[in-house]
């Protein structure tokens, strides 16, 4: 059996890796309590950017209550995140379900023929089927009782999985009078000429992936603050970061968020409040860590 070259420290011993590294620390009670309670390996990587590894040491002047400050400002961040993206989710399951009753058939999801690729819809099925399968909602368990388990399309866009309902508006035919250019009339953005446009599906595609992503990082309880991202949503030319950066970070999320908000006066709601938190952690934070511009609001802005 392979052994692994690092030992497990206990309290006192990581206490101590702290203090050799040249961590400044003012309460030991403050740091016991954060280490038993949030985790040495997990508030690492809320300082590891003020480490030098050749040196093993600290940059002069760390402090265990900012590297603390940071860890709890992430987390008031994923839940503000997370909040309005689940806003975000339902106005989407919605429209979607709008969108596709327009070919006036409630089990329309089992007709291949309103989608592109046929492998891709299949392999989308298998997953929609298995999502269908796994749930104990009490309207799944009513079709399967009442209806020979034909599920009608509302009560299947329930059940996927926000991961699922991007693949499937991906994989949808864009014609003119299609369920895709019906669902994105409601994603309209204003373009350099001021004219209302609809996004392409591309466009669209990337921005619910981007999300997603984002989501499920809250969802877990994963670090997003100093994080790369790795999902590509296409950012409108008046948002992007000049020069360009080497990866995407929460801003790009962020951004597209905002092309997806369910209202300009919701939107601006959590645009105020992530303003707030930024201002209350301003001591501690870079706003680099997350890709956000100095002018950041003035893009965010509805």
């Amino acid at each position: 059996m392979y052994r692994y070259p690092k030992q497990i420290l206990t309290i006192e011993q990581q206490i101590q890796s702290y203090i050799d590294a040249g961590m400044e620390i003012e309460s030991y009670d403050q740091v016991e309590d954060a280490l038993r309670t949030i985790g040495y390996y997990r508030l690492r990587g809320y300082s590891f950017q003020l480490y030098n590894n050749d040196s093993k040491k600290y940059v002069v002047g760390t402090k265990f209550e900012n590297i603390l400050q940071l860890y709890q400002f992430d987390q008031k961040l994923s839940n503000l995140i997370f909040s309005m993206i689940s806003k975000i989710e339902v106005a989407l399951r919605v429209r979607l379900v709008e969108a596709l009753l327009i070919h006036n058939d409630v089990l329309i999801l089992q007709d291949s023929s309103i989608f592109k690729d046929k492998k891709m819809y299949w392999r989308n099925m298998s997953t929609i089927s298995s999502e269908i399968a796994r749930s104990n909602d009490v309207f799944i368990k009513h079709n399967f009782k009442n209806h020979e388990g034909e599920i009608p399309v509302w009560a299947i866009v329930e059940v996927l999985s926000f991961g699922t309902m991007s693949k499937i508006i991906k994989n949808l035919k864009t014609g003119l009078d299609s369920a895709y250019v019906i669902l994105a009339n409601n994603y309209k953005y204003v373009s350099k000429k001021g004219n209302l446009v609809r996004p392409s599906q591309k466009m669209f595609t990337s921005w619910v992936q981007g999300i997603s992503i984002l989501r499920n990082m809250c969802a877990h309880n994963s670090r997003i603050y100093n994080r790369t991202i790795h999902t590509t949503p296409e950012i409108l030319d008046v948002d992007k970061i000049i020069p360009t950066t080497s990866h995407n970070g929460v801003y790009q999320i962020l951004l597209a968020m905002k092309y997806l908000r369910t209202s300009n006066q919701e939107w601006m709601e959590f645009v105020n409040k992530l303003e707030k938190l930024l201002e209350e952690n301003q001591d501690v934070i870079d706003l680099a860590a997350m890709n956000m511009p100095i002018d950041w609001k003035e893009h965010l802005n509805a």
